[in-house]
């Protein structure tokens, strides 16, 4: 039986779907391509608990494409995540989290990352800004790059580029609101690891 809800639904998953393909693409002129490797990539949290130990996890399987113009100091990136991949180690703590008190994976099975801006100190990547999609909601997050670089790939026979990046994030701002007031911070940190291989030269 045909619903509002089950309308609703497909309308979205139709939307989620343009942005993970089309939405997820770069004007970026004269940029080297480079398609991220899912062994090389992932996203990590970390979250206080109670002011003791660190709740963390991580999502993996991630997919997207990576663009880099050094010389004209541009730069794009963005990332599908499959939210079903989410592993604490832990498999009750992985389903309450999967769980509509958290990440409601059923609903919201697929997040997404794109970048805006790029930022350059000298000619080192110093931070990326861009769009986090996360639980139907888009906000505009910073990424601080620890590390950046690109190197000739001995077992890809192509060059690869990539980095390690972090972020800290109001959870809240999606809606993520259980245990706010029972232990769990409202601020996560983000580490977000992307490396990809040269696939062509855009014209």
């Amino acid at each position: 039986m045909i619903t509002i809800n089950s309308i609703k639904k497909t309308n979205r998953a139709i939307t989620f779907a343009a942005i993970g393909t089309l939405g997820l693409l770069s004007t970026l002129g004269h940029a080297a391509t480079y398609e991220l490797d899912s062994k090389h990539t992932a996203v990590r949290f970390f979250v206080d608990h109670f002011g003791t130990t660190t709740n963390a996890g991580g999502f993996y399987n991630l997919s997207g494409t990576l663009e880099y113009a050094p010389k004209e100091k541009k730069g794009f990136v963005g990332i599908t995540i499959p939210m079903g991949s989410l592993s604490t180690g832990i498999k009750a703590f992985d389903g309450h989290l999967k769980s509509a008190d958290f990440f409601n994976v059923k609903e919201h099975p697929t997040a997404y990352f794109k970048s805006t801006k790029w930022e350059f100190e000298g000619d080192k990547v110093k931070a990326v800004k861009g769009d986090l999609t996360l639980l139907g909601q888009t906000h505009p997050i910073t990424l601080t790059a620890t590390k950046f670089n690109c190197y000739d790939s001995p077992l890809l026979k192509a060059e690869a580029c990539g980095g390690d990046f972090e972020t800290t994030i109001d959870r809240t701002k999606w809606g993520i609101n259980t245990f706010t007031d029972g232990g769990m911070m409202k601020d996560i940190k983000l580490v977000v690891q992307v490396e990809g291989s040269k696939k062509a030269d855009l014209k």
